[in-house]
């Protein structure tokens, strides 16, 4: 298929492989960042890390909105369905997470809760005028990529007078994430975290653009490269990378030009402004509280709050036991490090969310490197 075989092409890939051999020098180690979950999917999926030389590392970020969902926002949807009889409706991904005491949405709904997984916010409000006599609730939940269709959706029930639709809102912002993870003790101080570059999202930068990301090349001297979620794409970006860090340079460059600006989605932006605005500090899953980091349904359309319209109670929200989800999602963790891994977690069960999402670390390790994990490990074991 044009326009999709071009970035699986075997022999442009040795080629891209190549280069990335000669280019990497023997005697440092390359630790790159891919913050979006999609980019950790392609490796695993294309086998790309198989292709890199052995001191070029791929460490997997918090780039999955579904896995940097708190516990504690999870009970308190859970809670909205069950306490209120509403009609809660949200993505697919969201259905099977666990929550404390492993009390997911699918669970509440087999208990009798009316929750339904939708493939749009379109859905949402055709389900809220479907049901004039019931209170909808929208679950909102992703990056910069999925906030847009949400303020639409928002606009169009004012427009249509739907009094009885609202938005649980948990919007997160992907710079925000990527700044508080440069400033962490585990990158800065403590050197757990190593971190030489980042593959900047794809989804997400066709929204925001390029142009935010300049500050954290410039404030912690890492460089950004936008990357597209094809696996040329992302070996193509491993490379600009690579040579940003042999230079000494420290710069956002944009491999993902087919559909990345600099300034944007200039059109959505606006949009979001308008509906949405910035709430001093929201709690991240593996990040803990993050400053401005996340969204909230500004007063002019505060009767489309599902927080100000459906009182929750207070909670003590936890993670399952043992579950290494936070310490994957901020790096400090592969899947693999996580006792439960392919014993107790597993698709059919999961006990984190990374395990859940289809862009979650776990679940990719599980679909397309467990096996070869286990093959691989004893080999480099019995060679040192």
């Amino acid at each position: 298929m044009k326009y999709v075989a071009e970035y699986r092409d075997k022999e442009l890939a040795k080629s891209v492989a190549s280069a990335i051999q000669r280019e990497a020098k023997p005697d440092r180690t390359y630790n790159i960042m891919e913050f979006c979950g999609g980019h950790t999917h392609a490796i695993f999926r294309y086998g790309v890390q198989n292709l890199m030389p052995e001191n070029v590392h791929f460490v997997h970020g918090p780039g999955c909105p579904v896995c940097v969902l708190p516990v504690r926002r999870l009970d308190d949807a859970v809670e909205i369905a069950e306490r209120h009889n509403v009609i809660l409706c949200t993505y697919g991904d969201m259905m099977r997470v666990p929550g404390t005491k492993q009390r997911s949405l699918i669970r509440a709904k087999a208990d009798g809760a009316d929750i339904r997984m939708v493939y749009s916010t379109l859905d949402a409000l055709k389900i809220a005028r479907d049901n004039p006599e019931r209170e909808v609730v929208f679950f909102a939940i992703g990056f910069e990529t999925t906030t847009p269709p949400t303020a639409v959706a928002i606009k169009q029930a004012q427009k249509e007078g739907l009094k009885n639709f609202s938005v649980f809102c948990n919007h997160v912002l992907t710079p925000s994430a990527i700044g508080h993870i440069l400033q962490s003790p585990e990158v800065r101080d403590l050197g757990t975290v190593q971190i030489d570059g980042f593959l900047g999202p794809s989804h997400v930068s066709s929204v925001i653009g390029s142009e935010p990301y300049e500050y954290f090349a410039e404030e912690f001297q890492k460089p950004v490269v936008i990357a597209g979620f094809e696996p040329l794409d992302v070996m193509q970006s491993t490379l600009m990378l690579i040579r940003q860090i042999n230079e000494g340079r420290h710069e956002v460059e944009n491999e993902y030009t087919r559909v990345v600006t600099a300034e944007g989605n200039l059109k959505a932006q606006a949009l979001v402004s308008d509906i949405f605005e910035l709430c001093t500090s929201f709690e991240w899953r593996g990040l803990g509280t993050v400053p401005y980091s996340a969204l909230q349904i500004r007063e002019d359309y505060a009767d489309f709050d599902a927080e100000r319209r459906f009182e929750v109670s207070p909670k003590q929200s936890r993670e399952v036991k043992s579950c290494e989800c936070p310490a994957i999602l901020r790096g400090v963790k592969k899947p693999t490090d996580c006792k439960l891994f392919g014993t107790v977690c597993t698709p059919d069960n999961p006990m984190g969310s990374c395990m859940v999402s289809s862009e979650g670390a776990c679940a990719a390790y599980w679909t397309y490197g467990r096996y070869r994990e286990k093959a691989v490990r004893p080999q480099k074991e019995a060679a040192a």
